[in-house]
């Protein structure tokens, strides 16, 4: 007992989901196809339908305003019906019972992020959250650290006889942080 009388709850850790590879690619697949099949006729029903019963509380026209900017990018899905995504959160159980995961199919010259949240409907896993993003494949180096004083590699020696010029600093050169890749013991078996 704590000293104010009361025991302290905490949330439950997620557990992994008892679920095989193969199960894993059908609900990743099947999802990101449904969503393109929509992106590509302008038509959310069947992706509204064979989603969990939370999920089709959104109408298709709002699907429809949710993936405007996928649809109007003209994301193509359709590789992820042949490449093997990565995986970044193994399949897991959220203290909501829910079953969640996220990933990227590796592509040249973008990869295709998801984050699926599936709900157990009579038995199944139907998809109840989507998200789907596209990414750089290429990897990235960390920006440099800003310097406070000129390093001392940039300065140059004074020619002789003449007056030492002021160094300059480079300019610094901006880059995007490194995404995150999913260690190889991370993939389902």
């Amino acid at each position: 007992m704590t000293s104010t009388g009361y025991a302290q709850k905490s949330a439950p850790a997620p557990k992994p989901a008892q679920i095989d590879r193969n199960g894993v690619l059908i609900l990743i697949r099947s999802s990101l196809l449904a969503l393109d099949h929509a992106n590509k006729t302008g038509n959310y029903t069947v992706l509204r339908d064979v989603g969990a019963p939370g999920f089709q509380s959104n109408s298709a026209a709002r699907l429809g305003d949710i993936f405007a900017k996928l649809r109007n990018d003209n994301l193509d899905l359709s590789g992820v019906a042949v490449i093997d995504p990565q995986l970044s959160l193994l399949p897991q159980i959220e203290a909501n019972g829910m079953m969640h995961m996220a990933g990227f199919f590796p592509s040249v010259p973008s990869q295709v992020n998801f984050d699926l949240t599936f709900a157990p409907v009579n038995g199944q896993w139907r998809l109840f959250g989507i998200s789907v993003g596209v990414g750089s494949s290429a990897p990235v180096a960390p920006a440099p650290p800003e310097p406070t004083s000129p390093p001392a590699a940039q300065k140059q020696p004074a020619p002789p006889n003449k007056q030492p010029a002021a160094a300059k600093p480079a300019p610094a050169i901006k880059l995007a942080p490194p995404e995150k890749k999913p260690a190889d013991n991370q993939q389902p078996k």
